[in-house]
């Protein structure tokens, strides 16, 4: 059952289309990858789906409702988290600060204490870090903070845009170890990665994008499979 589908969506800047007659699925429980070169427009996709830009035309159904109008909080108010490419971490706020944030619908302080402590048992490092400025972290301690804090909403459908940019091996791994774990325990994710080797491998179902139209997609192996693929994305 589809938790997430995009039909014949278009995103233009301007006169420019960025995104044409785009049409995805993303399975409830699945993790569903979508690889392409810079300017390929998966970060575009990523931002009309969680309502930071307004499709020119198409639907974006999320759970049986059109959200293709909504507002970035009224779909966050949905389940439907993004974690943003850069991180985007509140730099001149704490790591504590920042996980508070990320409960902003919950006003119950035992349940915002509670998803606090689920966090820090997935990100160890963080717990050592909380009074600790954002800003001063480093790029994989970043990164780590951006996904707690979305996880602090519990998400129904959680968005990763290229989660392992910029970031070191060590914390590339410890990444898409995370990542894992999300999948296994059920998390529905929808993945935006450069490294598709690494996007591949953890992915169900993966997309390939070129000049903002699907070009490939099927099952993540058969995919990783296909000798075009392998060429341009998989240095094979």
């Amino acid at each position: 059952m589809s938790l997430l589908s995009l039909h014949g969506v278009t995103v233009a800047y301007g006169r420019t289309e960025a995104v044409h007659a785009l049409d995805l699925e993303v399975g409830a429980g699945q993790v569903v990858c979508m690889i392409g070169a810079n300017g390929a427009g998966k970060t575009t996709t990523m931002r009309a789906i969680s309502g930071l830009i307004r499709p020119r035309a198409g639907r974006i159904v999320f759970d049986g409702t059109d959200i293709a109008g909504l507002r970035p909080h009224q779909v966050a108010a949905l389940g439907l988290l993004q974690v943003p490419e850069g991180r985007q971490v509140f730099a001149e706020l704490t790591v504590d600060e920042n996980l508070t944030l990320g409960a902003w619908l919950v006003s119950d302080r035992g349940e915002i204490a509670r998803r606090r402590d689920q966090v820090l048992q997935r990100f160890p490092r963080l717990r050592e870090r909380l009074g600790q400025l954002a800003g001063s972290m480093s790029g994989g301690e970043q990164q780590m903070l951006a996904m707690g804090r979305a996880l602090m909403g519990q998400p129904r459908l959680l968005l990763l845009d290229e989660p392992s940019m910029g970031l070191a091996p060590m914390f590339v791994d410890e990444i898409f170890a995370i990542i894992t774990a999300l999948k296994n325990e059920g998390t529905t994710i929808l993945l935006v990665e450069q490294n598709a080797s690494a996007a591949l491998e953890v992915a169900d179902t993966a997309y390939v994008i070129e000049t903002g139209t699907i070009v490939l997609h099927g099952p993540a192996d058969e995919v990783a499979d296909n000798p075009a693929v392998a060429r341009a994305y998989l240095g094979g």
